[in-house]
């Protein structure tokens, strides 16, 4: 094993200050609930008028960035956004990430897109940068970020019948990682990695504001990837064991019941695993993973993390613990990968209080929400000017008043202007 040592040194999540409660929204969309409760969902965050993909990056950054010394925060020389959520075709997100944390100049600045892939490939992009070493010292803040958007079909002001079941779960919010040699959160596994990737017509975003493609389709590669990257892994760790070598299993989840069944679908094709074993293997090590993704929902490159993130803070790490992780994106691309945490990784994303954010979170009227979906608060992609309404949003909107948060104020000759409230 190599003695260097990348990962993630802090991170923090940031799920927005509005939600809706997801089996309310399947009752009136007039879903079988049978099939709902399989989803494995509680809550989603929905992004009101104030929020956009750069809102929540920089809240999630924030509290990381302002734990550092002046002199550690020079050291960031790398800041990489990744989305499926961008608001320009050629304008990065992390331009406006880097301004409004008040970073230096001295940095690269760019942005990742690969569906729910996106999040590892910054992470994996980041590592390699500290690995390298070219710049002794250097930090990487990498940045997942994203909102759910949905077609709704031309002519009808409701989604269309393949998709009913994808609105419960898609969310909105952003993953935040300080990615460096000193890793107190998640210390990767140098060189155990296994990834699969293939072109195929899963999920894509051929509008700017809207989803497509096949749920089956997305859900069968997604079963067939996770199998393939973890066989790649094998190839590089001789003695890993699906069952024996992880302490927690974490994977990307576009909704709780998919990675449910995808563990099944491990624990028996590579486990060996059988009946009650299985739900035993998923309760111990899959469902802590689980309990924030259920309150958020999908936020695409960021959802693994998320997942990431709740294992350490719901788990039992009172010693040093290994962590596999499965990460996702649609088109296609996934990886298997691996790291360790420690007791003192769990303090530290326990510290960033994310169970409170998301409690403080004010429930959205009905109303509200379905005026949102029907026209984005008036903001659109391409949308050159506006002036963002807040007074109809004024519960949700005083719930982030007096917190430091920054939210979209206008925005002018397509230029997004924010203020920190």
């Amino acid at each position: 094993m190599s003695s260097r040592q990348v990962g993630i040194q802090a991170m923090n999540f940031y799920g927005g200050s509005a939600y809706v409660d997801v089996a309310d929204l399947a009752r009136r969309r007039n879903l079988a609930m049978d099939r709902f409760h399989n989803l494995l969902m509680d809550q989603k965050t929905v992004a009101l008028p104030y929020e956009d993909p750069i809102t929540f990056a920089v809240n999630a950054a924030k509290p990381l960035v302002d734990a550092l010394t002046p002199a550690e925060r020079d050291r960031i020389e790398l800041v990489v956004t990744c989305t499926e959520s961008g608001v320009d075709f050629g304008k990065s997100l992390s331009t406006y990430v880097h301004d409004l944390l008040g970073l230096g100049r001295n940095c690269r600045l760019c942005e990742v897109k690969n569906a729910c892939y996106s999040g590892t490939a910054g992470f994996q992009l980041a590592s390699s940068f500290v690995l390298a070493n070219a710049s002794p010292g250097a930090l990487a803040l990498v940045i997942a970020t994203d909102v759910a958007k949905f077609l709704v079909a031309e002519g009808s002001d409701a989604l269309s019948e393949d998709w009913s079941f994808a609105e419960p779960s898609g969310g909105a919010g952003a993953m935040a990682m300080l990615v460096s040699a000193e890793p107190t959160v998640f210390a990767a596994d140098i060189g155990a990695n296994g990834y699969y990737g293939h072109e195929v017509m899963d999920t894509c975003r051929p509008f700017p504001d809207g989803e497509a493609g096949d749920a089956d389709t997305s859900l069968l590669s997604y079963l067939d990837c996770c199998a393939a990257a973890f066989e790649e892994y094998r190839k590089r760790v001789d003695s890993a064991d699906w069952v024996g070598s992880f302490d927690y299993l974490s994977f990307h989840t576009p909704f709780g019941g998919m990675v449910k069944g995808a563990h099944r679908a491990m624990a028996r094709k590579v486990g060996k695993l059988r009946g009650a074993a299985i739900e035993q293997d998923f309760a111990a090590r899959v469902q802590p993973g689980l309990a924030y993704c259920r309150r958020v929902g999908n936020v695409m490159g960021a959802t693994v993390f998320l997942n990431l993130f709740s294992t350490i803070a719901n788990g039992d790490f009172d010693s040093a613990k290994r962590v596999g992780c499965f990460s996702y994106g649609s088109g296609c691309c996934s990886e298997f990968y691996s790291g360790v945490v420690t007791p003192e990784g769990q303090r530290a994303v326990r510290a960033m209080g994310v169970a409170e954010s998301l409690d403080s979170r004010v429930e959205l009227e009905w109303e509200l929400y379905e005026r949102l979906l029907a026209d984005a608060g008036g903001i659109r992609f391409g949308t050159r000017d506006v002036v963002v309404d807040r007074d109809e949003y004024a519960k949700p909107y005083a719930s982030v008043e007096g917190t430091g948060q920054v939210v979209l104020k206008a925005i002018k000759d397509y230029h997004r202007e924010y203020e920190w409230v």
